[in-house]
């Protein structure tokens, strides 16, 4: 038996997810599955990428009744971005099962009649933001009442005294025997206690404190001068060999020049800031996606909300001055258990903040160095340096003295 059929998930769903190489549930899925599968209440906190979204899914597709055409579930996320990156992952696993399950994304600022129009369908899941679903449950496009299960997604966000009063009334318009369960990588005092306020008797599953790394990232970084920091970074994805990385840096003003500079030696760059319009995120992250960007230039700032899978490298260009960064910025990589790499481009005053970083997340940072388009052990490169130079014909021989070793007439 997989450990998914221990589950007690139906063999279509676990045939869906091997088609997409899942296998094996996270951690945050093996807890959180059984206990949904009953119908309980469920807050559940797991660092960023520990396959929440599949964990909360995989439940709601199992207790979806395909041969209705009435809406079943309400997903709530803060982001545009967020919403579609569900709803592409709802339409992928019932695609994959061959599961009859249809969804529909509902996001503020855009047509809202084309929305209506895809609501008259009857989508079993409706994926949204919390302002325009509100909205059109008071207009009755969306049938509250049939909902039997919400999931709010970001709860620390949409629980924050800024957002909770929609969510809370997306809720009271549902069915009072209907199952919600709230997840987030964060859970303060005050979002738990907000939680527990619109929730029957919750169970609270935590996993992984905040200051732990996933152990499928390796973290490597390179020394080397401010100065020649760009062609190091040049180098390292050449080197690497990624299709698709993010490369941080600390100051937004700068994701301009770091961008063009990249461009300039043939990397599919394309850099995204923190004032970026909603089409113009759109077009990078699709761009992105779909390979047509091998490498995203960002601040943490314009960052903030990014969910792509498949990404492989992390590059620093200049290190985050607060250690929780590191941890935001090399946990979009290494996700759900596939492999990543987080490489740190560093000067010599930057080494403490290295070492900083491997004890406040107990992570071994391995120091490496680039050689004729490969990334090698320090000591290997060396050595290699050292050889080249030796055989050079251009090293100049010492000369010798011709009276050396002779004595004195």
């Amino acid at each position: 038996m997989s450990s998914f059929e221990k589950l007690s998930l139906p063999v279509t769903l676990i045939e869906g997810l091997a088609k997409s190489q899942i296998s094996t549930p996270t951690e945050i899925q093996e807890k959180v599955i059984p206990i949904a599968l009953e119908n309980k209440d469920i807050i559940g906190k797991s660092q960023t990428g520990s396959g929440k979204t599949l964990a909360y899914l995989l439940p709601i597709f199992n207790k979806i009744d395909s041969s209705k055409r009435e809406m079943q579930a309400i997903i709530l996320a803060p982001t545009h971005e967020l919403v579609m990156q569900i709803d592409r992952e709802i339409k992928l696993l019932a695609t994959n099962s061959t599961l009859p399950v249809n969804s529909t994304s509902i996001i503020g600022e855009v047509n809202i009649k084309r929305q209506i129009e895809n609501l008259k369908v009857k989508p079993h899941i409706v994926v949204g933001t919390p302002g325009r679903v509100l909205e059109l449950i008071k207009l009755k496009k969306i049938s509250a009442h049939t909902v039997k299960t919400i999931v709010i997604d970001e709860g620390d966000r949409l629980l924050n005294d800024k957002n909770i009063a929609p969510v809370k009334d997306i809720i009271k318009s549902t069915l009072r025997d209907r199952q919600i369960m709230i997840f987030s990588a964060t859970i303060t005092p005050e979002s738990e206690k907000a939680a527990k306020e619109i929730m029957k008797e919750p169970i609270l599953i935590k996993l992984d404190e905040d200051n732990s790394v996933s152990s499928t990232i390796d973290h490597l970084f390179v020394v080397t001068e401010r100065r020649d920091k760009m062609e190091v970074l040049r180098k390292l994805i050449h080197a690497s060999g990624t299709k698709k990385a993010i490369v941080f840096i600390n100051k937004s003003e700068e994701t301009e020049d770091t961008t063009l500079k990249l461009q300039y030696h043939k990397v599919k760059a394309y850099g995204i800031y923190g004032t970026s319009t909603k089409e113009e995120r759109k077009k990078a992250l699709e761009g992105f996606r779909n390979g047509k960007y091998q490498v995203l230039v960002a601040s943490d700032i314009a960052a903030r909300g990014l969910d792509v899978k498949g990404i492989t490298h992390i590059f620093n260009l200049d290190l985050p001055e607060d250690p929780k960064e590191y941890l935001h910025r090399v946990g979009r990589t290494g996700r759900a258990g596939q492999s990543g790499t987080a490489i740190s481009i560093v000067t010599d005053r930057e080494l403490p903040t290295i070492h900083k970083f491997e004890n406040t997340f107990n992570i071994k940072m391995a120091q490496k160095d680039i050689y004729k388009g490969e990334i090698l052990e320090l000591d290997e490169a060396k050595d290699l340096k050292h050889d080249n130079y030796q055989s050079s014909p251009n090293k100049k021989k010492k000369s010798t003295p011709k009276n050396l070793g002779q004595k004195k007439k």
